[in-house]
Formats: C-alpha cells, structure tokens, sequence
C-alpha cells in the first residue's frame, strides 16, 4: 500500500532499477575520446600558424629584398626581415636566397640573361627576380608514437625588383 502512493506522488519510478548510473558510464566513456580531439585540434592550431608565420617571413624577407637593386643584394637586411616576420623562435628559422635570375621584360621565354649587360635585352628591361627560401622545425607538445617529434615546415617566396 505504501509502495501504490510513492509511485503516485513520484518518488519512485517503475524500471528505475539498473540504469541509475548509465549517464555517468558514457561520459566517462566518452570523455578521452573528445580530449584527444581537443588536444589534436590544438595541435593542429598551432602547426597550421607556425606555418603560416615561415610563409610569411619568406614573403617579408623577398619584400625587403626588391625594393631596390642595392637591397637585392643585402642577405644581412632579408635575414633581419625574415626574423623580425618570424614571431615564434627567430633562432629556429633559416634562409635561403637564391641567386639573382635576371630575364628580359619582352621575353616570354623566361630565359636567363646577364644581370649587369644592358645590351642583351634591346628594346626592352632587364628584369631582376629575388627567391627567398625559408625553413624552420615544429615541435609538437604531445609526442606520439606514429608521428614524428619535430616537423620541418617550408615557406617560398619570389619577388621582381623595383627598377
């Protein structure tokens, strides 16, 4: 009899039974599951800027470099540059800049020609290009077994100079 006027009232439920705890299983359950996505996505995060950011100090760096024909030849100004770009570790950073590559302004075949005879583009202008390579290592937080421990990231950037 008592039983019939809790179940009224409802403070007892009928095939309450073994399911008590139920929501608390799936989440303890889950729980790792959506951490290590977490933590991938942070991962991920931070790869994709470090990225980003050698991109971006290969692009400065080629900018620095074109303004003029005396900064195309100034490693020591394209190097600041790069760094001063580089926010991350300016240490971990290093530059490759190519030779300069000189072509004629009408020419379609981009063939090379002389940089200092200005006789070997009549009608036209010698053309000066800048390419400026960067490279730099990640170092993930987490380290996993099937994943490498550092990732080296590469940027490129190609610029003409100003005449």
């Amino acid at each position: 009899m008592r039983d019939r006027k809790l179940l009224r009232r409802g403070w007892v439920r009928k095939g309450q039974g073994g399911e008590a705890g139920q929501a608390l299983v799936e989440a303890a359950l889950t729980l790792p599951i959506l951490l290590v996505i977490l933590v991938g996505a942070v991962e991920f995060g931070r790869m994709a800027y470090a990225a980003i950011e050698v991109s971006n100090a290969a692009s400065a760096a080629a900018r620095y470099g074109a303004q003029t024909h005396a900064t195309a030849g100034d490693t020591a100004g394209m190097t600041t540059a790069a760094q001063n770009e580089y926010t991350i570790a300016p240490t971990s950073l290093s530059l490759t800049i190519s030779p300069q590559t000189c072509t004629c302004s009408n020419s379609t075949s981009g063939a090379t020609v002389s940089c200092h005879d200005s006789t070997v583009c009549p009608g036209a202008q010698i053309e000066l290009t800048i390419t400026v390579k960067t490279q730099a290592t990640f170092d993930p937080l987490i380290h996993l077994a099937f994943l490498p421990k550092t990732i080296t990231l590469h940027g490129q950037a190609v610029q003409k100079v100003l005449q």
